[in-house]
């Protein structure tokens, strides 16, 4: 299974163009979390408290670790995430909180490091940006630092078209290289 988590809400998201060439690519079921429609809880003391005495107890089949189970068994990541603010949308970040699971998705060895519970061998992030994407930005790097620390996906491709709002820019030459781009990982 191929688990697309589609952090894009505009409805003519060239993010979402672009997972979406990569999606066909993939093999397999897909299987959407798109983020804009999900109720996210409050991550507040009276949440961690019910989640981690659920965790303690081992009822991993409560509600709240539906999303935490189908990350853990997905064979396949699909982010597609648009770049805003040198970052990602906040509601990206909310799913990782609700999916970041000890016992799930990762649990911890006796010296306290983090061993992956995830089936996924590869992660693909798809984001666009108007402007360039800094070097020091936050979205791609702590998405690959989960995946590689606690998800042990070894497999992390970052996908890009930027600049498209600068003036005089090929918006579609742009668009159509970072499609390219996705091609040449499936030859």
């Amino acid at each position: 299974m191929n688990l697309f988590i589609n952090a894009c809400v505009r409805d003519n998201s060239r993010t979402r163009i672009l997972a979406e060439h990569l999606l066909k690519k993939l093999e397999g079921e897909i299987t959407e979390e798109k983020l804009e429609g999900m109720d996210f809880p409050k991550v507040d003391a009276a949440f961690l408290k019910k989640r981690d005495e659920l965790i303690e107890t081992g009822k991993f089949n409560d509600t709240i670790f539906i999303a935490a189970q189908r990350f853990a068994s997905a064979d396949n990541i699909i982010i597609a995430a648009p770049y805003w603010d040198l970052s990602f949308p906040s509601i990206l970040k909310q799913y990782f909180e609700q999916i970041n699971v000890v016992g799930i998705t990762f649990a911890y060895s006796k010296e306290g490091i983090p061993v992956s519970l995830c089936k996924a061998k590869r992660l693909y992030y798809v984001t666009t940006a108007g402007g360039y994407i800094a070097s020091n930005a936050y979205g791609f790097g702590y998405i690959e630092a989960l995946a590689k620390s606690f998800y042990g996906i070894p497999e992390t491709h970052f996908i890009k078209a930027e600049g498209l709002a600068i003036a005089g820019a090929d918006t579609a030459g742009i668009i159509m290289n970072a499609a390219e781009e996705i091609d040449r990982l499936f030859c």
